[in-house]
């Protein structure tokens, strides 16, 4: 009898310790889907913020490269024709979304000290008063919010990479210019970076249906 009451008492223990082994499972299940809900929303936030911005400095581009060619003369149309070096490439490269994400964020870099030195230019050119110099000065500051963004992303989705040193060396400058070189380099820049922007939105347009959309279906599964 004494061992039949044993052989009981420790079924009972054992049917206890595997119903709170279940529940362990359970609660840690359901804290795994809970931090990667969260996680995720924090993904699509952090994507709809750096898309909306992109398509704000879209629109400033745009209107910043009509306001170039109105303050440069009668040879506007002439001067936004001709190609010149030194101009960084609007091309997003890379394989893996984390390597073509970091790319947008070097590329954006790359362009921040032409933009100045279109401004510095254009400061010797334009009266103190020209839309122009606020125009340039509006976008300038956009793309540096812009740019934090990008990286703030890039640190949301992949958490665990290290941001990888940029390829190349700084970003070349052209040496000094005469006025008419100065105009026909402020339209290349400006013209170059509406074509980065707008290879940017897509870009993140990209990563919003693949990578967000694809971690929130493995956290379903899982």
């Amino acid at each position: 009898m004494n061992g039949h009451v044993k052989s009981m008492s420790f079924q009972q223990f054992m049917e206890k310790a595997t119903t709170l082994l279940s529940l362990l499972l359970v609660m840690a299940v359901d804290s795994s889907r809970t931090v990667a809900a969260s996680s995720n929303q924090q993904c699509g936030n952090s994507l709809l913020q750096t898309l909306k911005l992109t398509r704000l400095v879209q629109k400033e581009s745009v209107d910043l490269i009509k306001t170039y060619k109105a303050s440069q003369g009668e040879m506007s149309e002439l001067i936004c024709k001709v190609s010149v070096n030194n101009v960084p490439d609007p091309n997003i490269s890379g394989l893996e979304p984390s390597e073509r994400l970091m790319s947008v964020y070097t590329h954006l870099q790359d362009f921040f000290p032409h933009l100045k030195r279109v401004y510095e230019q254009q400061t010797d050119l334009q009266s103190p008063t020209s839309p122009l110099l606020t125009d340039l000065n509006r976008v300038y500051a956009s793309s540096r919010n812009l740019a934090a963004l990008v990286n703030d992303f890039y640190h949301c989705l992949f958490p665990n990479l290290p941001v990888p040193e940029p390829a190349g060396g700084p970003t070349t400058l052209p040496p000094p210019q005469n006025v008419f070189q100065q105009k026909v380099y402020g339209c290349v820049v400006l013209k170059t970076y509406k074509e980065l922007l707008s290879n940017v939105s897509r870009e993140l347009r990209t990563l919003k249906s693949n990578v967000c959309r694809r971690r929130t279906q493995m956290n379903t599964l899982f």
